[in-house]
């Protein structure tokens, strides 16, 4: 081996590692903001880690539930309100073939602890958990206000449309998440906060 190929072999190798760790870094990043959208589930906004009992209101990862699936506790126990916004914007999406499944709805109290404890262990930090799970006391999901929206294409058609209906992103990094605002049917939806851990609700 030569001099200059030494050189250019000495600066090659570590570009190469650094592409390899970039790419998969991106995708780890791809898997956990695409992966709610009813393929594997994202960790916390579709169905929790055991995959077992429907009547707290837990879709099992996987499953395809639509949000007309009244006889399901995560549909069923919805605000009625916001059951009949998302309702409205799935009938009018669906003209244009873009199907919209809940990913998560209405949550048990009892379920939004599993989920939490799960988000714990799975982040070894309470903060980071707390950026993508609520208490049961402060879930919006246990009240019923907020619906989780799969797949892919649903959320961003919502993302796009959804002030017409009422129903707003609340969180920049839960581009699934949607709550009830009926004054963004004129005013626009608010700011986003940049994560649970801004909105002062979960304080």
């Amino acid at each position: 081996m030569t001099q200059r190929s030494a050189r250019v072999r000495r600066r090659l190798v570590p570009m190469v590692i650094l592409l390899v760790v970039v790419t998969v870094g991106l995708g780890l990043l791809a898997r956990l903001m695409l992966d709610f959208s009813g393929g594997a589930g994202a960790p916390f906004t579709g169905g929790g880690l055991s995959g077992a009992p429907v009547d707290d209101g837990e879709i099992p990862v996987g499953e395809r539930v639509s949000v007309f699936d009244v006889d399901r506790a995560a549909v069923a126990n919805l605000d009625p309100e916001l059951l009949a916004a998302i309702q409205r914007a799935a009938t009018d999406a669906a003209v244009e073939d873009i199907p919209f499944f809940v990913t998560s709805g209405w949550r048990s109290p009892e379920y939004q602890a599993r989920l939490l404890s799960e988000a714990e262990q799975l982040y070894a930090s309470a903060e980071e958990a707390r950026r993508w799970v609520a208490t049961p006391d402060t879930s919006l999901h246990v009240s019923g206000d907020a619906i989780d929206i799969g797949d892919f294409d649903a959320a961003y058609w919502l993302s796009l449309n959804g002030a017409r209906y009422g129903l707003c992103q609340i969180y920049a990094n839960e581009i699934w998440h949607f709550e009830l605002r009926p004054e963004a049917v004129t005013a626009g939806c608010p700011e986003q906060y940049l994560d649970p851990t801004h909105d002062p609700r979960m304080g």
